[in-house]
């Protein structure tokens, strides 16, 4: 781009040069024709005067320099006079010329003892009436100019030159500048695996490598966050897991051994086989329901009216209230239609988890389960008279594979998954689950999830 730009500069320059010495030869024939004219209206049928007053080498020499040249020729192509400065040096010409009143520039090649490049003017010089008088060349070496643009192209010529140089060093130190934090960077984030999530790079740069650090390590944040739940989880399900399948193994080795002699042994192993099975496909299906709800973006979702899922799951669960000797009662207006978006099948299951989750624990007296709206949220609250929520289980109660007060989560069935499922479900919905302890006594879980605008349903 320097040197196109370059050769530009050259070019308008010389243009500018060119242009200004035919302004320079232009007013000279301009003035050379006012002479002429002149003259030719003080002849008498003749065209003496014209010829005495151009043909004069004095008259001449005062629009000569000494880097211009005149010559006078008549029509029919004669010298008339010329300038002192032209010495053996002449302009051609012919009468063609003096017909068609034309005005040319042409370059001419000269010799002697300056040769060079000469920008010539042949010009037609008319009398008042528009007729030919004469013909004027004006020539002015092009000396100066083939200098100037010499020393011109020379500047021009340094100039690019330090520029690139310039250039090339500023784009070095700049590449370098730029480069280095990014490798710093590559070398950073190559070093970190698995095993190594607790670093951080911590850069305070106010640059878009800066701000790309800080998102680098807010990522490495989530990620640490990620890989510890994993741990966790495995190793929680590892956990929950050897006891059910060792009870099985204990019990298959037994009726290796005895079944087929002792009865007794034969119906109980093959029950705690059973329970145990059941427990394991129980656990199975908890984790199968967690990470489906943990997978909130391929949830075909639909419009779905809470009351209506409360009071089926109510219905359903009745009668294990009632063997516990409880009562199960929804508590919503007849018409009330609040309604949700989002996957009928975890949405049920949620209800169905807090709701047995407060039978378990509920020992005596009733549970409740109510619906409302609150401003733009559908709030699913389930209400019991159990045990109650001990503060120390407060904050870990909706983690995987906590069962509360083990004193009674030994005599209470489950896997431990099921209000983890309830957070996951609700969170995938936009919603939330909270779970506290009542002044009367007993646990109050409060789920709320975003209402679509009454307005939409009204009409339905």
């Amino acid at each position: 781009m320097i040197a196109v730009g370059a050769i530009a500069i050259d070019f308008a320059f010389r243009s500018l040069l060119i242009d200004q010495a035919r302004l320079q030869l232009t007013q000279t024939a301009e003035q050379i024709e006012q002479v002429a004219r002149e003259a030719s209206s003080f002849g008498f049928a003749g065209e003496a005067p014209v010829t005495i007053a151009l043909s004069d080498r004095a008259t001449l020499d005062r629009w000569a320099s000494a880097n211009e040249y005149v010559q006078i020729d008549n029509d029919a192509g004669q010298i008339l006079g010329k300038s002192s400065n032209l010495g053996g040096v002449s302009f051609t010409g012919s009468a063609a010329d003096v017909k068609s009143l034309a005005i040319r520039f042409t370059m001419v090649r000269i010799a002697g003892n300056r040769p060079g490049t000469m920008l010539v003017l042949n010009r037609t010089l008319t009398d008042a009436e528009n007729r030919p008088l004469a013909i004027a060349y004006v020539g002015q070496r092009l000396d100066i100019v083939d200098d100037l643009i010499a020393r011109a192209r020379t500047i021009l010529l340094e100039i690019t030159l330090a520029a690139m140089v310039v250039i090339a060093a500023a784009s070095y130190f700049i590449a370098a500048w730029a480069i280095d934090p990014i490798e710093r960077l590559t070398a950073a984030v190559t070093e970190i695996g698995s095993e190594r999530l607790d670093r951080r790079l911590r850069w305070r740069r106010r640059d878009e490598v800066g701000r790309l650090a800080s998102a680098f390590d807010a990522m490495l944040d989530r990620l640490q966050s990620a890989f510890a739940r994993e741990r966790q989880f495995i190793s929680d399900a590892s956990h929950e897991l050897r006891t059910p399948l060792t009870v099985i193994n204990a019990n298959a080795q037994m009726l290796q051994r005895w079944g087929d002699r002792d009865a007794e042994v034969l119906r109980t192993s093959l029950d705690a086989i059973a329970d145990e099975s059941g427990r394991l496909a129980g656990m199975v299906s908890g984790m199968l329901t967690l990470a489906k709800a943990e997978s909130g973006d391929e949830l075909p979702k639909e419009p779905l009216v809470v009351e209506q899922i409360v009071d089926d799951v109510v219905v359903h669960a009745r009668e294990r209230a009632h063997a516990k000797g409880l009562q199960l009662a929804a508590d919503h207006p007849p018409e009330a239609r609040t309604v949700v978006i989002g996957d009928a099948g975890l949405i049920r299951q949620m209800i169905v988890n807090v709701v047995d989750n407060a039978i378990k624990f509920t020992e005596a007296g009733r549970v409740d389960v109510t619906v409302r709206r609150e401003d733009h949220a559908a709030v699913v609250e389930v209400l019991d008279t159990g045990v109650g929520i001990d503060s120390a289980s407060a904050d870990r109660l909706f983690d995987r594979f906590f069962r509360g007060d083990p004193a009674h989560a030994l005599a209470a069935e489950g896997t431990g998954l099921g209000l983890a499922i309830v957070r996951s479900i609700a969170r995938v919905h936009g919603g939330t689950v909270e779970a506290g302890s009542r002044p009367a006594g007993g646990s109050v879980f409060r789920i709320s999830l975003p209402a679509v605008p009454e307005s939409f349903t009204a009409g339905s």
